[in-house]
């Protein structure tokens, strides 16, 4: 009976990229979330784009045939001024989007400032403010070798912040890091605790 109370789902988070891929693996039990795994792919130098495309399609599903997530929570492409960056990261985006949906896998899309404020209760943070605030939630000491890592374990996280279950089976939305906080002081480290990036 109890484990009915604490229901478990896994959330695959994932910063796409055409160099290196940013994921993250968090287990959400009730109201608490746990750091499963957090990585990048690398993607091969090649001039060929499609088999980027396709090295992104196959690893996503690896990972998806691995950690058996029940949903993916994927980082929207940032609107920049370089029109072919954005073309590019746009089909990551949407191979690693394909990847998951055949797996059977639903999907969520935030935008970066979303997932910012979600974490760090601002939307212009820098990747060092939200890996220092991921470091702070999940209790890891670890420092990735690229923030892609923890960019893909922010938008996992965020999608967790924005409905987490209760043991009566309700869900409890949180507008962003603040009204999380305020609803879970056990749950979060005190501000002297936190290491400010360098």
């Amino acid at each position: 009976m109890q484990q009915a109370d604490k229901k478990e789902r896994i959330i695959l988070g994932i910063d796409p990229g055409t160099a290196v891929m940013g994921y993250g693996l968090v287990k959400e039990t009730g109201s608490k979330i746990t750091l499963i795994s957090m990585g990048v792919v690398k993607i091969e130098k090649t001039d060929d784009h499609m088999l980027k495309l396709q090295r992104i399609f196959e690893k996503t599903q690896a990972l998806i045939d691995n950690h058996h997530p029940d949903t993916l929570a994927i980082e929207a492409p940032f609107y920049g001024k370089n029109i072919q960056v954005m073309l590019k990261l746009g089909r990551a985006q949407g191979v690693a989007i394909a990847a998951a949906l055949s797996r059977n896998v639903p999907v969520n899309e935030y935008s970066p400032r979303k997932i910012k404020q979600a974490i760090t209760g601002n939307g212009n943070a820098t990747k060092e403010q939200v890996a220092a605030m991921l470091q702070r939630l999940l209790n890891f000491q670890e420092t990735p070798e690229f923030l892609d890592a923890t960019d893909g374990l922010a938008v996992a996280v965020c999608h967790s912040f924005q409905k987490i279950t209760t043991g009566r089976g309700s869900k409890v939305t949180y507008a962003g890091w603040e009204s999380f906080v305020k609803e879970n002081t056990r749950r979060v480290a005190s501000p002297l605790q936190i290491k400010k990036p360098g």
